[in-house]
């Protein structure tokens, strides 16, 4: 077994270690949120966190109204651009909490007079030490290059912060039902799409709105361990220029939430099909346990899609966990 595969199916436990660990903080967050109102939130991430921190966007203007933007690392780490954020929250995302441009940033933040939180697997690194509050993903060692269940449990942090900050019973009720739903979700298998994929030199990857993120590490992961290319579109923004590249055969992987965008998803889903591509929904022809809340609808998707990937590329003769070009921790400047 890879350690992809056996790292990706220790998400459900890494979540109830991260929800049971964290609990009284998050608490204490939300109180802090509640009483400063932060007007804007700003993450710092790379890679894989920042398609979590791209979750954490659509949820924080979705269920808060409060815009969130994903600011480049450079412009504090190369540019050194003073950031004009007092009293804005500052979310930094990261494995390793090491990378000298993401510290910049968070640390460029907190002299603006920004909130800092450090979601981080590695509780005694820079990003960690230095932010006002830190959020240890408790997720265990992660040996594969692949990010999985960091990333996933990164996830739930992002609606943790935010159902503490709204005061969202519900949210958090169905976040705590999280781990045994992803324990189903690790069951289920995509047989078809990895069928599909094999034979595929390129794909689309789409999703709507707390979804999008999903499809930017769902591209990101098949590019890293099956070296497909794979690109990630909104599912209202392939309608436009990314079509033209669409033709018979084509293949497209969905994700269709039971939300608001599901009627918008499935028109896409028809016009690519009356095009010839080869669609695959997960939530259609793709099978999913359903989140008991929508915005989470998402976190088992990639629960499932991250173990179909492992098997796609061991299928294509790859080994997941060691990919030519990259390796585990990444330092940018």
């Amino acid at each position: 077994m890879s350690f992809m595969r056996s790292e990706a199916s220790e998400a459900p436990e890494a979540i109830a270690c991260f929800l049971d660990h964290n609990k009284t903080a998050l608490h204490a967050l939300g109180r802090r949120l509640r009483s400063m109102d932060p007007p804007v939130v700003l993450t710092s991430a790379r890679g894989s966190s920042d398609n979590a921190a791209g979750y954490l966007k659509y949820l924080t203007e979705i269920a808060l109204g409060v815009p969130c933007a994903s600011v480049g690392a450079s412009v504090a780490s190369l540019y050194g651009a003073s950031l004009r954020v007092r009293n804005g929250l500052s979310v930094t995302i990261s494995q390793s909490g090491k990378s000298p441009d993401i510290v910049a940033l968070q640390e460029a933040a907190r002299t603006s007079g920004a909130l800092t939180v450090a979601i981080v697997n590695v509780d005694d690194s820079p990003a960690a030490k230095s932010a006002d509050i830190c959020l240890p993903l408790c997720a265990g060692p992660e040996q594969s290059v692949a990010a999985t269940k960091t990333f996933i449990v990164s996830l739930v942090a992002s609606a943790a912060i935010v159902a503490e900050w709204k005061g969202d019973a519900a949210l958090s009720k169905a976040i705590a039902e999280l781990p045994e739903q992803l324990a189903r979700a690790r069951e289920l298998e995509w047989s078809s799409f990895i069928e599909t994929t094999a034979r595929a030199e390129s794909l689309y990857v789409l999703g709507r709105g707390p979804s999008f993120p999903i499809a930017s590490e769902t591209a990101l992961k098949l590019k890293e361990t099956c070296a497909i290319h794979a690109e990630a579109y909104s599912a209202a923004e392939v309608m436009h220029g990314p079509l033209e590249l669409v033709e018979a055969g084509f293949p497209v992987l969905v994700y269709a939430q039971d939300d608001v965008a599901r009627p918008a998803t499935e028109a896409a889903v028809a016009r690519l099909k009356s095009m010839g591509a080869a669609v695959a929904v997960a939530g259609g022809d793709l099978p999913v346990i359903a989140a008991d809340h929508p915005l989470l609808a998402p976190i088992p998707m990639i629960q499932t899609a991250y173990l179909a990937i492992e098997t796609l590329a061991q299928t294509l003769g790859r080994n997941p966990d060691k990919p030519r070009q990259l390796k585990k921790v990444t330092e940018t400047v």
